[in-house]
């Protein structure tokens, strides 16, 4: 009788998908400890649109004397 083939497998494929849970906890831990070093940003501000109000921009050339 063949029949501990399919049990093998069975058991190598739950070694492998705890190996694989443990590889996740892991880098999971290492995120949050990176996070955790890392300083927090200084202001809420988003940088790329820092000092944008909202409405009507001024116009880029107001600057420029007219002719």
């Amino acid at each position: 009788m063949a029949r501990s083939r399919p049990t093998q497998l069975k058991r190598e494929r739950e070694r492998a998908r705890m190996e694989r849970q443990k590889q996740k906890a892991a880098r999971r831990e290492a995120t949050k400890a990176r996070r955790a070093q890392t300083p927090a940003r200084s202001g809420d501000e988003d940088p790329d649109i820092a000092g944008i109000r909202p409405g009507p921009q001024p116009l880029p050339w107001a600057d420029e004397e007219t002719e």
